[in-house]
């Protein structure tokens, strides 16, 4: 039984999706047959009876639409309603001119109660009331639409950029989700095709105006013709009959163009709102009383002049007072409503405080200060939110991690054109940006001075100068590095991601890195975690390895290695230096890319052994030993950079972990690598050395 009733279902939906989709087709197929098929009169009282009701809907709809998109159809709409009159148009033409001559009722009931009821049976009035429809519908209905859509299309395409900035700066904010952007985006899209169509489905509107007056014409010379040369009426009536016929004909087509015209104006003219065009105009047509009263001494004033129509002026004097003392009577109470309201209540309780007042900080932040809001606005062009977006991309495809989202706000207690950036509630960085300037960059080897505000780049501490627009290509042409504020900070931000790397890998991160590796490589995965090492020891490796700048995208090798050796070793720091061997390729390739021979820094053999002694002893170094070794290093290293070359120092294996743990702590830009994280097919050539009177 419950199969039997699904297959009803199914069948049911079946059906229905067949009549939606074959729904325009057959519409249309409809039409077509109108114009070459003849139809009787009563089919014909039927398809106007049609075309007046549908031309009702069509503006009720329009009229309770709170918004354009909720009737995007419109435009289909507006091209078969047009189809389909000119279509009846058609039919008519041919049973009129057919059978006028049998009388009014010849060419169906429909028409001859708008031929004869309406205009009163006097083609000369009738002839007058059409052509003032259609002077209604072309000149001013269709025409101020039409120009309000093609406005409206216009102004809507150049305000898509704007729009699509903001719903990226709300993404990149973490204001919205993908899902809700990709909407916004859609519903953007579809708010320009809608005014391009109504712009378009205008012309429709204008040429079925144009159609009605030329097929009025037509019908009469036709019915004239026919009437006294086929029928042999006299001249007089032929022309009532004929003209009585096509009036009527034409007055059923062109009342419902009028009214679909009217719904377009409607549907192109309204404001986006919550509201409907009725609950709008309600709303704001009659809501200040100063207007009413206004409005009610001027007609009285009007109905007192002599030869006046006294008591209409005096009605709509009456209404107008009365509504202003309504609306007054009104607003008095919302006054009073809005005073108790803010009459001080007794002091009552304090509430008990629950998690909902726990505020939890931002990973990553940024407060600006009010000169520097254009940068992160997107109406006004702001540049910043798409450079931030560009830089956790490039960090992520880079080092091997999403990084947090950067949350950014204005801060009014800042210096106005100062900006921080925070790493979970903490600031990590300080600096100013100068929008509508440059910042020119010393590398350190420019060959003139610019006028300017002297200050460093925030980034590297370069010494740098805020200039002008004009000043650019001088700046440039003296060999300085030039870049607006925008790239400033997020220069600036990039740089502090590399730096606080680590404290931005959680466990939540190290999860979706497994979860990623875990799609092609599940069985390494499960075998590495949390078989050989728990989730917490692989996050303390990984953020080892960030720590001296190493990219963790290669998880694949990480992972071998960890399932080689986690088994025997537990140890953190070991398993680092175990990882660093496989990864000594990659590392290797960072600071030598593409040379077979690699001039590095070392040390003196003798002040390798007394490290070695002291590392084999206590596993401390003495102050003074600490003291010396630091100084000779940055000494070294400064030589060394000075001809040019990485700032790279091998040591043997057993010494890497420590020198680096304590020579990066004033010089963060030294790396240490060991021997064994040399590839074989790389020649090492030791051109610096630390230690031993050098």
């Amino acid at each position: 039984m419950k199969s039997m009733t699904q297959l009803f279902n199914q069948r049911d939906w079946m059906g229905e999706v067949r009549m939606k989709l074959l729904a325009g087709p057959l519409l249309i197929l409809m039409i077509l047959g109108m114009m070459i098929l003849p139809l009787p009169p009563f089919v014909l009282d039927l398809l106007f009876t049609f075309n007046i009701a549908l031309a009702i809907l069509v503006l009720l709809v329009s009229m309770f639409a709170e918004k354009p998109l909720e009737f995007a159809a419109f435009p289909s709409v507006l091209l078969f309603t047009t189809l389909l009159r000119l279509s009846l148009n058609v039919a008519s033409t041919r049973i009129v001119l057919l059978n006028g001559h049998e009388g009014g009722a010849a060419a169906g009931k429909v028409i001859e109660a708008f031929g004869t009821f309406l205009v009163g049976g006097n083609f000369a009035v009738g002839l007058v009331v059409f052509i003032i429809l259609v002077v209604i519908n072309f000149m001013v209905i269709t025409k101020g639409a039409g120009r309000i859509a093609e406005v409206g299309a216009r102004f809507m395409l150049d305000a898509m950029p704007g729009k699509q900035m903001a719903i990226d700066a709300d993404l990149n904010a973490g204001l919205i989700g993908e899902e809700d952007a990709k909407n916004r985006r859609e519903e953007v899209a579809q708010e320009a095709d809608f005014y391009g169509s109504m712009d378009g489905a205008s012309k429709f509107v204008r040429g079925d105006a144009m159609a009605g007056l030329v097929i009025m014409v037509v019908n009469v010379l036709g019915g004239l013709m026919i009437g006294m040369l086929q029928h042999g009426m006299g001249f007089a009536d032929a022309g009532q009959t004929y003209t009585l016929l096509t009036i009527g004909d034409g007055l059923v087509a062109q009342i419902p163009a009028l009214v679909i015209s009217t719904a377009a104006g409607v549907t192109v003219s309204r404001v986006n709102t919550d509201q409907d065009v009725g609950q709008q105009m309600m709303s704001q047509l009659f809501v200040n009383p100063q207007v009413m009263i206004l409005g009610a001494i001027v007609m009285g004033l009007l109905g007192i002049i002599p030869g006046m129509p006294n008591l209409v002026f005096i009605i709509f004097t009456v209404l107008l007072a009365t509504l202003a003392w309504f609306l007054t009577r009104q607003k008095d109470q919302q006054l009073v409503e809005q005073d108790m309201a803010e009459t001080p209540v007794p002091v009552q309780e304090t509430p008990e405080a629950s998690w909902d007042d726990v505020q939890l900080v931002d990973t990553l932040g940024l407060e600006v200060g009010h000169r520097l809001i254009p940068l992160v606005d997107a109406r006004q062009q702001g540049e910043l939110l798409g450079r931030i977006k560009s830089v956790r991309k490039k960090f992520a495809q880079e080092v091997g991690f999403l990084p947090p989202v950067v949350h950014i706000r204005d801060n009014l207690e800042l210096d106005p054109s100062a900006y921080v950036l925070s790493l979970k509630g903490a600031e990590i960085g300080r600096a100013e940006a100068q929008t509508g300037k440059w910042l020119a960059i010393d590398p350190g080897q420019v060959s003139g001075e610019l006028q300017g505000t002297a200050t460093e780049d925030p980034a590297f501490g370069l010494p740098a100068v805020w200039i002008d627009s004009e000043q650019r290509e001088h700046a440039q042409v003296f060999g300085y590095t030039v870049v607006d504020a925008s790239t400033v900070i997020a220069t600036h931000l990039n740089h502090l991601l590399h730096r606080h790397s680590p404290e931005m890998l959680g466990r939540q991160e190290v999860q979706k890195l497994l979860d990623k590796v875990g799609d092609d490589q599940k069985a390494l995965v499960e075998e590495v975690v949390p078989k050989a090492i728990s989730l917490t020891v692989l996050q303390r490796i990984l953020q080892h390895l960030l720590e001296e700048d190493v990219s963790i995208r290669d998880m694949r090798t990480i992972l071998d290695t960890l399932a080689e050796y986690a088994p025997q070793q537990q140890d953190a720091g070991e398993l680092t230096s175990l990882v660093r061997v496989a990864l000594g390729r990659a590392i290797t390739q960072q600071w030598f890319v593409g040379q077979e021979t690699l001039n590095v820094m070392g040390l003196d053999a003798q002040l390798e052994q007394v490290l070695l002694q002291a590392m084999n002893g206590n596993g401390a170094m003495e102050p003074g030993l600490a003291d010396t070794l630091m100084t000779q290093t940055e000494q070294a290293l400064g030589r060394h950079e000075e001809a040019g070359e990485p700032p790279v120092l091998v040591v043997q294996h057993s010494l890497r972990a420590v020198l680096a743990r304590f020579l990066r702590r004033r010089l963060r830009h030294l790396v240490v690598m060991s021997q064994a994280e040399i590839p074989d097919d790389r020649t090492l050539r030791v051109v610096t050395v630390v230690g031993g009177g050098s």
